[in-house]
């Protein structure tokens, strides 16, 4: 069973950038698929990348495609969300999910873990 902190969100101006980390507990890290998601008030949780197992493989969604990059290091048990160009309409509270699998998936309901949730805001 995973356990996930996630730490690095904050208040940030339009265009600056932030490092999101998901620090994963247990000693099995490296056979979970791996996402990022985010709600913003008033919205359904949404997708925002994936990465597979051996970090070979990653999804997007297009609003943040080219923007943000997600990676892992199996070695410390974390995954990351290195968000550049940061733009209001990211402002949302971001997750961290875990998914006992090989395959990516993007539906929140696909995932077994989640973390707590980290606040992230972009002021214009």
């Amino acid at each position: 069973q995973a356990q996930l902190v996630e730490s690095g969100g904050g208040l940030v101006q339009a265009g600056d950038s932030l490092r999101l980390s998901c620090a994963a507990s247990g000693r099995t890290f490296s056979s979970y698929v791996m996402g990022w998601f985010r709600q913003a008030p008033g919205k359904e949780r949404e997708i925002v990348a994936g990465i597979s197992r051996t970090g070979g493989s990653t999804y997007y969604a297009d609003s943040v495609k080219g923007r943000f990059t997600i990676s892992r290091d199996n070695a410390k048990n974390t995954v990351y969300l290195q968000m550049n160009g940061l733009k209001p309409e990211d402002t949302a509270v971001y997750y961290c999910a875990a998914r006992y699998s090989s395959n990516l998936a993007t539906a929140t309901y696909e995932y077994s873990y989640w973390g707590q949730g980290t606040q992230v805001t972009v002021s214009s």
